[in-house]
């Protein structure tokens, strides 16, 4: 999923024309290293936390069906987690940052959410809404103070950008539908014939034979007693 938001924002920036020509769009966590050897203008968007949202968690599962309307297997709900970014611009002048990010600030506001077509692999499928807000607080317990620290670099302007996207849930598969039964096996007695399996039978049709699940045959039609004669 996480890197699903990144392709979703990465189609979003596209679109609103960020980076731009010779910009480049980066994940990279933006230590002093990375950024010593970056050769162009760079936009990076960098993932500095995860966590889930517990109000949106929600409990049991729901049937799946195929196109001819067979129940094919349980989804159990999504999980949802808020993934923060830090977004920065690097270039040679504080101006053209400024600037830079300013393209990036104007794309982001203009959405609240990330739209179909910038969603890929199970944010798809979930058909789910993927929203964001940009310009926004931290993630509790964060500072931008302690980001910059714990990557080594100094303190620059950045973007903060939360997004709150779902984690696709387990799939259990439903097993094939039921053709044959099973054999009923009572315990020892010493009487052979109690021992012998008693076979289950049911009035759909069936493909079972021999221990198994056993077809029904149509029951016989009770015979008519004769009347007799009175003498």
């Amino acid at each position: 999923m996480i890197h699903e938001v990144d392709e979703g924002l990465r189609l979003l920036l596209a679109d609103g024309g960020v980076p731009g020509s010779g910009v480049e769009l980066a994940f990279d966590p933006p230590t002093t290293d990375w950024a010593a050897k970056r050769n162009s203008p760079t936009v990076s968007v960098f993932l500095y936390d995860i966590r889930e949202e517990p109000d949106l968690r929600r409990a049991g599962a729901f049937e799946q069906y195929d196109d001819d309307g067979k129940m094919i297997g349980w989804q159990s709900p999504p999980h949802w987690f808020q993934l923060s970014y830090l977004v920065t611009a690097w270039t040679n002048r504080p101006q053209d940052e400024h600037r830079l990010l300013s393209d990036v600030l104007r794309c982001l506001v203009r959405h609240d959410a990330l739209a179909s077509q910038w969603l890929t692999g199970t944010l798809a499928e979930l058909g789910l809404t993927v929203s964001f807000d940009a310009g926004g607080t931290m993630a509790e317990g964060r500072s931008a103070s302690d980001v910059w620290s714990a990557l080594g670099g100094q303190l620059k302007p950045s973007i903060n950008l939360r997004v709150t996207a779902p984690l696709a849930g387990e799939r259990i598969p439903a097993g094939p539908p039921v053709t044959e039964g099973a054999v009923l096996q009572a315990e020892s007695s010493g009487d052979p014939v109690n021992e012998s399996p008693r076979r289950l039978r049911y009035d759909g049709p069936t493909t079972a034979e021999g221990a198994g699940f056993a077809p029904t045959r149509p029951r016989p039609e009770p015979k008519r007693r004769r009347r007799g004669t009175i003498s």
